[in-house]
């Protein structure tokens, strides 16, 4: 069968447009294999004394990764991931169209993934957790950890710690939450399984949503290119799964601050830096990549998750917020992600009076 993505010239395309970083082999490039090990087991227990999550899966495994070993992990995802989307274009590829489409699809996955790989620090990828190992697994990218600590002066140490407690943030959130896991999957696939697409389909909302961003205008806000993609049901879905994103980068931004608060003192210019960088003006072809993968709304994700946590935690502190934990019921959805206050509301409608005064 033929498939929708031509999937290796895919990896071809993000490789090149990735490049390589010159620090990629500086001498500076040893120290990282074995300060990312020390740091990431460290970072564990740093976030189980903070949020009192530990995964159920053991340690994490520290893995050092250069840009095309990025892309390459990234594209067995990314394959996997968009396997209910392709299976049903794969069945409607046939005749003329059908290398056009496989070509199109690759350039603009490859072009994505490839000026991502420029871009990511750390990965822990949740969606490889049924492959053995693969859910023990953190991914540092060592040529971009480098180039931003000598670019900005950072103390490597603090800055790998920094790093790794994001990530093993994001890995207990998945692995120390026994719900989670299968929750997130089972949004993901009723998320992409959109119903009678056609390559032609496919290729139209690529070509329209390049064009709106050319145009000044942003079709894609909420969620990229499977959000123009989606029919209404999936639609539904997709704000139920980015109101869970919402709240897991910001619980992992939060968490990074607090848990390092006594072993990072550099934590807040790290995250000004970094702060500063989601938000740095990019030439078009870069701005209308972040566009198309709905990178712009994973950038809102970070602070509107960090806010709805303040806001919880001023009513009712680490107690109430922990709520979020007991089961997909209590999850926030992303209008309540942008309205705390409803949240807060639905999960104490029968708490006791003094609770809901404090609102």
């Amino acid at each position: 069968m033929t498939e929708a993505v031509n999937w290796g010239l895919a990896e071809r395309v993000a490789v090149r447009v990735a490049g390589k970083e010159p620090l990629a082999s500086s001498y500076h490039y040893a120290s990282l294999v074995p300060d990312f090990e020390e740091l990431t087991a460290e970072a564990e227990e740093l976030v189980f004394a903070e949020t009192g999550l530990r995964s159920l899966r053991g340690s994490a495994r520290a893995e050092v990764v250069d840009r095309g070993d990025w892309v390459r992990a990234n594209i067995s995802s990314m394959r996997r991931l968009l396997r209910p989307l392709t299976e049903k274009l794969d069945s409607s590829l046939k005749g003329p169209l059908a290398i056009p489409a496989q070509t199109i699809s690759a350039v603009e996955v490859g072009t994505m993934l490839g000026w991502m790989a420029t871009r990511v620090l750390g990965q822990y990828d949740a969606l490889l957790f049924d492959e053995e190992n693969a859910g023990d697994v953190v991914y540092y990218v060592g040529p971009n950890v480098l180039a931003l600590e000598k670019r900005f002066g950072f103390p490597p140490r603090e800055f790998r710690l920094w790093l790794a407690l994001h990530e093993v943030t994001h890995r207990v959130q998945f692995t120390g939450i026994p719900w989670m896991q299968d929750y997130f999957r089972s949004l993901i696939d009723a998320t992409l399984s959109v119903a009678d697409i056609d390559p032609k389909r496919f290729i139209d909302a690529l070509m329209r949503a390049v064009e709106a961003v050319r145009a000044g205008r942003n079709p894609l806000d909420e969620g990229g290119l499977i959000a123009l993609l989606a029919g209404p049901e999936q639609f539904a879905t997709l704000q139920k799964t980015q109101g869970l994103m919402s709240l897991l980068e910001g619980h992992g931004d939060v968490t990074m601050d607090r848990a390092g608060r006594d072993r990072v003192p550099s934590a807040p210019r790290f995250s000004a830096t970094l702060h500063a960088r989601r938000n740095q003006k990019q030439p078009f072809v870069a701005k209308a990549i972040q566009q198309i993968a709905g990178l712009d709304a994973k950038m809102k994700q970070y602070e509107q998750g960090e806010r709805f946590i303040e806001a919880v935690e001023a009513v009712g502190g680490p107690t109430l917020l922990a709520r979020v934990w007991d089961g997909p019921q209590n999850l926030p959805t992303l209008g309540e992600i942008r309205e705390p206050a409803s949240w807060i509301r639905r999960v104490t409608s029968d708490e006791t009076p003094e609770l809901a005064l404090a609102q």
